[in-house]
Order: C-alpha cells, then structure tokens, then sequence
C-alpha cells in the first residue's frame, strides 16, 4: 500500500489549500484515512480523519471547522480542504490509513510521504 500526499504550498494568512492522498495497492472501503501534520520543533498532531464507509468525520479541536475532510472512494482518495489558514498551520501534513478513526497514530499503518504547507503572515 502507497498514500501519495500532494497539494502543500505557500500560502498567505487567511488563504486556502486543499490537499489530496491517493492510495494505491489496495482498494479502501473499510478502516479510516487520517490526516495529522508536524510542525518544525513539534511532535506530530492529528488534524482530522474520515471512515471510508459512511464517510464520518472527526476533527481536531484547533480545526474549529475551517478544516473539511472528503473522500472519494472511486479514486480510493481523501481530501483536506483548508480555509482560514495562519501561520500556525505551517508544518508537513501526513495522510495515514488504519483500522479506525483514531487521533493516535498508533491506529494507522500507512503513511504517506508528507506534503508541506507554509503559512505566511
């Protein structure tokens, strides 16, 4: 199994990105995507993740509903659309697969390579 995270960049203060994980190897239609990210000095936090089947979401605090998680199964992909970003948001975001929507990484067992979002102010 292989998640390709894809869609970082620059951005300014109050702009948007959406970024996207394709998974290859395997066809999902159980277990959950997460995404969590790392920013520089920092350990690596959940953000948010979706269930495959069904589609629930659940979200970090700090995402405070600037954050929307998608997915379409088709293309065995999930997406994070990010509004509102600050600089508090720049780190690498991860895309993960497991069993369950957990906020632990211990959940998930593939991980994609990371995608870097910068926020400038």
């Amino acid at each position: 199994v292989q998640l390709q995270a894809s869609g970082g960049g620059q951005v300014q203060a109050g702009g948007s990105l959406r970024l996207s994980c394709e998974a290859s190897g395997r066809t999902f239609s159980r277990g959950a995507m997460g995404w969590f990210r790392q920013a520089p000095g920092k350990e690596r936090e959940f953000v948010g993740g979706i269930m495959w089947s069904g589609g629930s979401t659940y979200y970090a605090d700090f995402v405070k509903g600037r954050f929307t998680i998608s997915r379409d199964s088709a293309k065995n992909a999930v997406y994070l659309q990010m509004n509102n970003l600050g600089p508090e948001d720049t780190a690498v975001y991860y895309c993960a697969a497991g069993g369950g929507l957990g906020t632990s990484d211990r959940w998930y067992d593939y991980w994609g390579q990371g995608t870097l979002v910068t926020v400038s102010s």
